[in-house]
């Protein structure tokens, strides 16, 4: 199995009402960087070890940061996706980060495009890897595996703690028998995903991030789900940033046609299909995906100040 090299640094930051979000950082502490929200499951070192050498490679800062409820991060369970950008911004200060790029896998996609509206003066750009898209209001696509959270939603609101602190006993229990459990889940994926989870470097970096995000606990996957059912706190069409999207054309989680719905949305987008890909191809590109969003260089929009994160609540 591939060697897995810890982050460069790791740690926790305080945010808002007493808690704290926990990250991962690759790279060079001074370089662009590049902040990756990982997918749901996952954690803060859920980066492929091919972004993990670029940034080693060509001086990029990547900073992967754990949702509340995963790894260190304090349990919590936002209105709104729109409102974890007022802990970005503090984290971002703390980590003295000024302007940046967003990377979203899966479930992590409706929080970059939420940091796009929230900073739209700071993002250059968003990377977004079979992003799960809106399930209420004007942007809402219908279908989907997403759509049984939506009819489930009321009982995992009920269930969310016990089963987070199930789900991580379970684990912890597993923990010897991981890297069988993750064979066998690849065993039953559509090819694509298949052919990925075989690779020695991405077995590695799938049960490294496993095995130290749930460590402690593991709610934030129910979180996401129950955000996912809600309106998101914003529309497609206040996504001003450019946002490039790579989407599996046999995506089984999210449908590539969901992804090609919301690009026909934003304003700003591009669609590229990954061919005989499934729900995790994006990070099979991860050299495309960083190279695309360097390109992206600042804008200014109209009328804008900066961070508009103090609209968001706690």
């Amino acid at each position: 199995m591939s060697d897995v090299r810890r982050p460069a640094l790791e740690g926790s930051v305080a945010v808002r009402g007493d808690r704290r979000l926990s990250f991962a950082e690759y790279g060079h502490a001074r370089g662009p960087a590049i902040v990756w929200m990982h997918g749901t499951p996952g954690a803060r070192r859920q980066i492929p070890l091919e972004a993990r050498a670029m940034a080693e490679q060509h001086g990029l800062r990547i900073i992967g940061i754990d949702r509340p409820g995963i790894g260190s991060s304090t349990p919590h369970l936002y209105d709104r996706v729109l409102d974890w950008t007022g802990d970005l911004e503090i984290m971002l200060e703390t980590l003295a980060v000024d302007t940046f790029r967003m990377v979203g896998l899966s479930g992590g996609a409706p929080y970059a495009l939420a940091a796009g509206v929230a900073f739209p003066d700071r993002v250059h750009g968003i990377g977004v890897l079979g992003g799960v898209v809106p399930t209420r209001g004007p942007d809402a696509a219908a279908g989907g595996p997403i759509q049984l959270a939506v009819r489930l939603a009321p009982l995992i609101q009920l269930t969310r703690v016990p089963l987070g602190v199930a789900l991580t006993g379970s684990i912890r229990v597993a923990r010897p028998l991981a890297g069988l459990a993750l064979d066998a889940y690849a065993a039953v994926q559509p090819p694509g995903d298949k052919s990925l989870l075989s690779r020695p470097e991405f077995k590695a970096m799938f049960l490294d991030d496993l095995l130290n995000g749930s460590r402690f606990q593991t709610s934030a996957p129910l979180n996401d789900l129950l955000l996912f059912t809600r309106d998101w706190g914003f529309t497609a069409a206040e996504v001003v940033v450019p946002v490039r999207w790579w989407h599996g054309d046999d995506d089984h989680i999210v449908p590539f046609r969901h992804g090609a719905h919301l690009v026909d949305r934003l304003p700003d987008a591009t669609l590229s299909t990954i061919d005989g890909e499934s729900h995790l191809g994006g990070l099979g590109i991860a050299r495309e995906v960083i190279e695309t969003l360097l390109e992206l260089g600042p804008r200014r929009t109209a009328g804008s100040a900066g961070a508009q994160a103090p609209h968001a609540s706690q």
